[in-house]
Protein backbone atom coordinates (compact mmCIF):
# COMPACT_ATOMS: atom_id res chain seq x y z
CA UNK A 1 0.00 0.00 0.00
CA UNK A 2 1.70 3.56 -1.27
CA UNK A 3 0.83 5.68 2.04
CA UNK A 4 1.99 8.87 -0.09
CA UNK A 5 1.13 9.54 -3.45
CA UNK A 6 4.31 9.31 -5.37
CA UNK A 7 4.00 12.68 -6.68
CA UNK A 8 3.41 15.41 -3.50
CA UNK A 9 0.34 17.07 -4.53
CA UNK A 10 1.11 20.87 -4.75
CA UNK A 11 -1.86 21.08 -2.27
CA UNK A 12 0.33 19.22 0.51
CA UNK A 13 3.51 21.79 -0.36
CA UNK A 14 1.67 25.04 -0.11
CA UNK A 15 0.16 23.39 3.38
CA UNK A 16 3.21 22.52 4.85
CA UNK A 17 5.32 25.66 2.95
CA UNK A 18 7.79 25.78 5.68
CA UNK A 19 9.49 22.29 4.21
CA UNK A 20 11.55 21.87 1.29
CA UNK A 21 9.21 19.66 -0.78
CA UNK A 22 11.40 20.69 -4.74
CA UNK A 23 14.14 23.40 -5.58
CA UNK A 24 13.34 25.82 -7.84
CA UNK A 25 15.02 25.71 -11.25
CA UNK A 26 15.10 26.70 -14.68
CA UNK A 27 18.17 24.52 -15.54
CA UNK A 28 17.68 20.76 -16.18
CA UNK A 29 18.99 19.73 -12.51
CA UNK A 30 17.45 16.95 -10.41
CA UNK A 31 17.97 15.75 -6.65
CA UNK A 32 18.78 12.55 -5.70
CA UNK A 33 18.65 11.89 -2.22
CA UNK A 34 19.10 8.67 0.14
CA UNK A 35 17.74 7.63 3.12
CA UNK A 36 19.12 5.21 6.04
CA UNK A 37 22.22 4.56 5.44
CA UNK A 38 25.53 4.22 5.48
CA UNK A 39 24.72 1.06 4.91
CA UNK A 40 27.99 -1.55 3.51
CA UNK A 41 25.79 -3.74 1.80
CA UNK A 42 24.59 -0.95 -0.56
CA UNK A 43 26.13 2.41 -0.11
CA UNK A 44 29.02 1.98 -1.73
CA UNK A 45 27.35 0.60 -4.48
CA UNK A 46 25.56 3.26 -4.75
CA UNK A 47 28.76 5.99 -4.53
CA UNK A 48 30.01 4.25 -7.47
CA UNK A 49 27.20 4.27 -9.54
CA UNK A 50 26.71 7.89 -8.85
CA UNK A 51 30.48 8.43 -9.79
CA UNK A 52 29.91 6.82 -13.17
CA UNK A 53 27.57 9.61 -14.10
CA UNK A 54 29.55 12.69 -12.70
CA UNK A 55 26.39 12.75 -9.88
CA UNK A 56 26.19 14.25 -6.65
CA UNK A 57 23.26 13.72 -4.18
CA UNK A 58 22.37 14.21 -0.52
CA UNK A 59 22.25 11.07 1.97
CA UNK A 60 20.02 11.30 5.00
CA UNK A 61 21.73 9.15 7.56
CA UNK A 62 20.90 7.10 10.40
CA UNK A 63 23.35 8.37 13.35
CA UNK A 64 23.43 4.60 14.51
CA UNK A 65 24.36 3.88 11.29
CA UNK A 66 27.43 6.55 10.83
CA UNK A 67 28.54 4.92 14.53
CA UNK A 68 28.97 1.22 13.25
CA UNK A 69 29.64 2.25 9.73
CA UNK A 70 32.38 5.52 10.06
CA UNK A 71 34.24 4.17 7.31
CA UNK A 72 31.20 4.02 4.51
CA UNK A 73 30.06 7.20 6.22
CA UNK A 74 33.86 8.82 5.41
CA UNK A 75 33.19 7.15 2.01
CA UNK A 76 30.30 9.59 1.18
CA UNK A 77 31.82 12.76 2.60
CA UNK A 78 34.83 12.07 0.69
CA UNK A 79 32.52 11.60 -2.96
CA UNK A 80 31.74 15.02 -1.67
CA UNK A 81 28.25 14.68 -1.42
CA UNK A 82 26.15 16.30 1.01
CA UNK A 83 25.38 14.86 4.57
CA UNK A 84 21.36 14.82 6.31
CA UNK A 85 19.89 13.63 9.43
CA UNK A 86 17.56 11.02 9.42
CA UNK A 87 17.81 11.14 13.39
CA UNK A 88 19.79 8.64 15.59
CA UNK A 89 17.36 5.65 15.71
CA UNK A 90 14.88 6.30 12.74
CA UNK A 91 12.35 7.99 15.02
CA UNK A 92 8.78 8.21 13.89
CA UNK A 93 7.91 11.71 15.08
CA UNK A 94 3.97 10.91 15.46
CA UNK A 95 4.82 8.24 17.60
CA UNK A 96 7.81 10.04 19.83
CA UNK A 97 7.27 12.90 21.91
CA UNK A 98 8.20 16.17 21.45
CA UNK A 99 11.38 16.22 23.82
CA UNK A 100 12.66 12.82 22.88
CA UNK A 101 12.39 13.66 19.20
CA UNK A 102 14.78 16.92 19.38
CA UNK A 103 17.29 15.31 21.54
CA UNK A 104 17.61 12.02 19.05
CA UNK A 105 18.21 14.64 15.98
CA UNK A 106 20.63 16.63 18.24
CA UNK A 107 22.55 13.38 19.05
CA UNK A 108 23.05 12.93 15.04
CA UNK A 109 23.98 16.24 14.17
CA UNK A 110 26.40 16.48 16.69
CA UNK A 111 28.07 13.46 15.58
CA UNK A 112 27.94 14.40 11.60
CA UNK A 113 29.64 17.59 12.93
CA UNK A 114 32.22 15.69 14.75
CA UNK A 115 33.14 13.74 11.72
CA UNK A 116 33.33 16.44 8.82
CA UNK A 117 36.91 18.06 9.20
CA UNK A 118 35.34 20.88 7.43
CA UNK A 119 31.76 21.31 8.38
CA UNK A 120 31.50 24.63 6.71
CA UNK A 121 31.88 22.95 3.33
CA UNK A 122 28.41 20.62 4.17
CA UNK A 123 25.10 22.03 4.29
CA UNK A 124 24.92 20.73 7.47
CA UNK A 125 21.36 21.08 9.17
CA UNK A 126 19.75 19.50 6.43
CA UNK A 127 16.95 17.14 8.32
CA UNK A 128 14.65 14.44 7.04
CA UNK A 129 11.77 12.96 9.23
CA UNK A 130 11.63 9.35 9.04
CA UNK A 131 8.52 7.86 7.42
CA UNK A 132 7.71 11.59 6.30
CA UNK A 133 6.25 12.08 9.52
CA UNK A 134 6.68 14.98 12.13
CA UNK A 135 4.65 16.41 14.53
CA UNK A 136 4.33 20.43 13.65
CA UNK A 137 5.46 21.14 17.06
CA UNK A 138 8.96 19.33 16.34
CA UNK A 139 9.01 20.89 13.25
CA UNK A 140 8.56 24.35 14.94
CA UNK A 141 11.47 23.69 16.99
CA UNK A 142 14.13 21.99 14.58
CA UNK A 143 13.38 24.70 12.33
CA UNK A 144 13.95 27.56 15.24
CA UNK A 145 17.37 25.61 16.03
CA UNK A 146 18.52 25.64 11.98
CA UNK A 147 16.98 22.69 10.67
CA UNK A 148 15.71 22.78 6.89
CA UNK A 149 12.98 19.95 6.82
CA UNK A 150 13.53 18.24 3.26
CA UNK A 151 10.89 16.62 1.90
CA UNK A 152 10.16 15.12 -1.78
CA UNK A 153 8.78 15.80 -4.45
CA UNK A 154 9.00 12.27 -6.00
CA UNK A 155 9.02 8.81 -3.73
CA UNK A 156 10.56 6.04 -5.65
CA UNK A 157 9.21 3.35 -2.68
CA UNK A 158 11.81 1.39 -3.96
CA UNK A 159 11.69 -0.71 -0.14
CA UNK A 160 8.30 -1.88 -1.03
CA UNK A 161 8.39 -5.14 -2.11
CA UNK A 162 5.58 -6.11 -3.83
CA UNK A 163 6.64 -3.09 -6.42
CA UNK A 164 7.90 -4.51 -9.21
CA UNK A 165 11.39 -2.63 -10.39
CA UNK A 166 9.67 -1.69 -13.21
CA UNK A 167 6.63 -0.27 -11.73
CA UNK A 168 9.20 1.97 -9.61
CA UNK A 169 11.15 2.73 -12.44
CA UNK A 170 7.99 4.13 -14.44
CA UNK A 171 6.71 6.12 -11.74
CA UNK A 172 10.30 8.11 -11.05
CA UNK A 173 10.55 8.82 -14.94
CA UNK A 174 6.85 9.91 -15.20
CA UNK A 175 7.03 12.71 -12.42
CA UNK A 176 10.56 13.66 -12.19
CA UNK A 177 11.27 17.36 -13.58
CA UNK A 178 13.59 20.43 -13.25
CA UNK A 179 14.11 20.98 -9.50
CA UNK A 180 12.48 17.89 -9.04
CA UNK A 181 13.63 15.77 -5.40
CA UNK A 182 13.58 12.32 -5.52
CA UNK A 183 13.75 9.78 -2.99
CA UNK A 184 15.74 6.59 -2.66
CA UNK A 185 16.60 4.30 -0.05
CA UNK A 186 20.89 3.39 0.37
CA UNK A 187 19.32 0.12 2.50
CA UNK A 188 19.14 -3.69 2.14
CA UNK A 189 14.99 -3.64 2.03
CA UNK A 190 15.46 -0.85 -1.24
CA UNK A 191 18.25 -2.64 -2.50
CA UNK A 192 16.13 -4.62 -5.17
CA UNK A 193 13.96 -2.01 -6.90
CA UNK A 194 17.01 0.59 -6.01
CA UNK A 195 19.77 -1.30 -7.85
CA UNK A 196 17.69 -1.66 -11.11
CA UNK A 197 16.02 1.70 -10.91
CA UNK A 198 18.88 3.90 -9.88
CA UNK A 199 21.45 3.55 -13.16
CA UNK A 200 18.34 4.02 -15.08
CA UNK A 201 17.27 7.01 -14.04
CA UNK A 202 20.92 8.35 -14.21
CA UNK A 203 21.40 7.20 -17.75
CA UNK A 204 17.78 8.52 -18.60
CA UNK A 205 18.12 11.97 -17.65
CA UNK A 206 22.22 11.79 -18.35
CA UNK A 207 20.73 11.49 -22.25
CA UNK A 208 18.58 14.63 -21.91
CA UNK A 209 20.89 16.69 -20.69
CA UNK A 210 19.84 16.37 -17.02
CA UNK A 211 22.58 17.11 -14.21
CA UNK A 212 22.55 15.78 -10.48
CA UNK A 213 23.00 17.51 -8.03
CA UNK A 214 23.47 17.90 -3.81
CA UNK A 215 21.00 20.55 -2.19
Amino acid sequence: MLVFPVKTPRIIQRLFSKYTWKKASSSKTIYLTFDDGPTPEITQWTLDILKQYQAKATFFCIGHNIEKHPDIFNAIVNDQHTIGNHTFNHLKGWKTDTKTYIENTDKTQSLIDSKIKNPRSINKYLFRPPFGKIKRNQAKILIKKGYEIVMWTVISYDWEQKLSPEKCLKNVLKHTTPGSIVVFHDSIKASKNMQFVLPKVLEHFSQQGYQFKAL
